[in-house]
């Protein structure tokens, strides 16, 4: 950026020609620090506004965050722990207690009104409490599965493991469904949601089947590299 003024100078004026010249060399110098600051100050704004990802959580009563304040259940946890590392990650809560794979299927148009980037499907607790068949649970997952990736959806599927209650055969059958779908349609596989917490008296509420708060923070500390590959891999396309 150069800026050139006509002013007149009488012949053998060098003193005044050398004054001209230092004055126009600290006028441009000054112009184009400013407009390198300028410069400098929309890109660092750019930066610092990054657009925010949207990852809904399709779940039933372990993601609504039964028997907790809303800012302890499984996605306000899941939020903060991402954004304490920097990511620009909004954890939406779409559990609904008492839900099935069913259920969750039936609402999923609804729960997808916000327009999600990704989705964490959380299902299929309830399915195996009350002992519902293996085949309608790998069906209702697939639906929601297909739906989610017709939609360009990210999807990570978190796993869950069969009650000893209905017999070797029906775990079997149950528990194969989660790495079955994780593989067929290529998405990202948590294997089981309840991970280092089932079973585990003082880490779950009286019922015994709820984490409590520091149940649900150990299910975010030991699903979050698993979440990271996920969003990494969602910020690549």
């Amino acid at each position: 950026m150069i800026v050139r003024l006509n002013t007149r100078h009488e012949p053998g004026d060098t003193s005044s020609s050398r004054g001209y010249a230092v004055t126009m060399t600290k006028i441009n110098t000054l112009l184009i620090f400013v407009f390198l600051f300028a410069c400098f100050g929309q890109s660092a704004n750019r930066g610092s506004h990054a657009e925010t990802l949207t990852m809904l959580i399709l779940g039933d009563s372990l993601t609504s965050g039964y028997g907790l304040d809303p800012q302890h259940a499984f996605p306000a946890q899941l939020e903060k722990k991402l954004q304490s590392l920097g990511r620009n990650v909004s954890v939406r809560n779409g559990g609904v207690a008492g839900d099935t794979s069913a259920g969750g299927r039936a609402r999923l148009e609804w729960a997808l009104s916000d327009k999600p980037d990704a989705v964490m499907v959380e299902l299929g607790a309830n399915d195996g409490l009350r002992g519902l068949e293996p085949s309608q649970l790998r069906e209702n997952l697939a639906a929601i599965i297909t739906v989610l990736k017709k939609r360009g959806i990210g999807v990570l599927l978190a796993g869950m493991l069969a009650p000893p209650n209905f017999g070797e055969r029906y775990s079997r059958e149950f528990n194969q469904v989660y790495p079955d779908l994780a593989k067929s349609h290529g998405v990202e596989f948590y294997p089981f949601f309840l991970d280092g917490v089932a079973a585990q008296q003082a880490l779950n509420q009286k019922d015994g089947i709820h984490p409590n708060s520091s149940g649900v923070a150990i299910i975010v500390d030991r699903m979050l590299p698993y979440v990271l590959r996920f969003l990494d891999k969602l910020e690549k396309k």
